[in-house]
């Protein structure tokens, strides 16, 4: 009997499944709870999720439970339901829904950069969606307020429109590839403002740091700091590649004959 098909009494379903101490241990877990085709899960199967790991950590799943079976259940309820509060999150906000939604809102981005109004509506979707999945995966342990949370909607949109149009009425003389450029650069100022302001509330305060045994030690606002400077950091390197890579691309694409003859395919 493989390991898969095994005895499941004794089984920690919230035990990591990879080692977290290293980084490809890390990697595996990120990508299993982000897949994108859980977002196609039907509810019920995301309810049985729920129902089947909270039986496990009481010790009193069905007779022939497997091993798999709750192995997929925890891969469901990590990426529907919220971790503190383990209420179903809604879709758009799910991080297995980042990839999909963000790829449509970047295409768009990057396509329509040459109007005002187009740059204004698609960075106002943008940090919308942006404030939607920050909303969606708050930390419950430090509880942000909708006046907080409207705030930091409301800055981080001003502060990608205003780079953007900025930008955008300085790069008017600029070579079509650096205008490409503008929405990346909105992107990165936003993320700046937004999720520091969206999680002040653990710089304000701190958060839980605990020791190897998992003993809470105490509150940090140096750890908060820390923390969230790596976030920002990590969410502008995430969108570096395709709204780099991508005009540089579209640039070349635009000047073969192909993309020159129906005009459906660049969507002027």
């Amino acid at each position: 009997m493989s390991k898969m098909e095994g005895d499941v009494s004794g089984f920690n379903i919230d035990a990591p499944r990879w080692d977290q101490r290293t980084f490809l241990g890390r990697v595996k877990h990120f990508f299993n709870i982000t897949d994108p085709r859980t977002v196609l899960v039907p509810e019920r199967e995301l309810d049985w999720a729920k129902v089947m790991v909270e039986k496990s950590r009481t010790g009193v799943v069905p007779p022939g439970t497997q091993v798999e079976q709750l192995l997929y259940a925890k891969k469901l309820y990590d990426s529907a339901f919220h971790p503190d509060t383990g209420e179903k999150m809604n879709v758009i906000g799910r991080m297995s829904f980042q990839v999909p939604g963000g790829m449509i809102i970047t295409g768009f981005m990057l396509q329509f950069y040459r109007t005002m109004p187009a740059v204004i509506f698609w960075q106002w979707v943008n940090q919308s969606f942006n404030a939607l999945v920050n909303y969606t995966n708050r930390n419950a342990a430090s509880p942000t307020s909708l006046r907080q949370m409207a705030l930091s909607y409301i800055s981080a949109t001003t502060t990608a429109v205003a780079t953007a149009v900025s930008m955008n009425m300085l790069t008017k003389k600029a070579p079509p590839l650096v205008g490409r450029w503008v929405p990346f650069a909105a992107v990165a100022a936003a993320n700046c403002v937004n999720i520091p302001m969206m999680r002040q509330q653990e710089l304000i305060e701190g958060i839980c740091v605990k020791d190897r045994n998992d003993n809470e030690i105490g509150q940090s606002r140096r750890a908060a700091a820390i923390g969230i400077t790596q976030v920002v950091i990590s969410r502008i390197t995430m969108a570096a590649p395709g709204m780099i890579l991508l005009p540089v691309l579209m640039e070349r694409l635009e000047k073969l004959c192909f993309m020159k003859l129906p005009p459906f395919i660049s969507l002027e």
